[in-house]
């Protein structure tokens, strides 16, 4: 059984992680083709089951990171044709912008932040439950 505070604090996270997919299906969406098993964008109940992009946010203890423990937001493509490195860097960049200009409306009066650590985007910070 899960704490009714950790269910608060991750469906703000996957709220959060939706208005990102949406913004990056609007400015990438349509630039590649989908994964020939992939549904069109909005065709699934969930945006990690559709469209360009599958974005999930895993917590890690952090073991090994100078960051230590918080959220890796992974941004995955799901088209068979070949993204340009330089495409990859300019996602991750955009996304890593967009997660920052929103932590304090997801989760305002914390002190979280996000940064790269190594080549993953991490949230970190406070993730105490106390005021989910």
């Amino acid at each position: 059984m899960r704490h009714s505070s950790a269910e608060k604090w991750e469906a703000r996270l996957n709220s959060l992680i939706d208005e990102i997919d949406d913004l990056l299906e609007d400015r990438y969406g349509h630039k590649y083709r989908l994964h020939p098993a992939r549904s069109q964008r909005g065709r699934t109940s969930s945006k990690s089951h559709d469209g360009l992009f599958n974005i999930v946010a895993s917590f890690s203890l952090g073991a090994g990171s100078s960051l230590g423990r918080g959220y890796v937001v992974d941004v995955q493509l799901a088209t068979l044709e070949k993204v340009p490195d330089e495409v990859i860097k300019e996602i991750e960049s955009f996304t890593m912008k967009k997660v920052r200009e929103r932590l304090d409306k997801y989760f305002p009066n914390r002190d979280l932040k996000a940064d790269l650590d190594g080549d993953v985007i991490k949230i970190y910070g406070d993730l105490s439950l106390g005021r989910s």
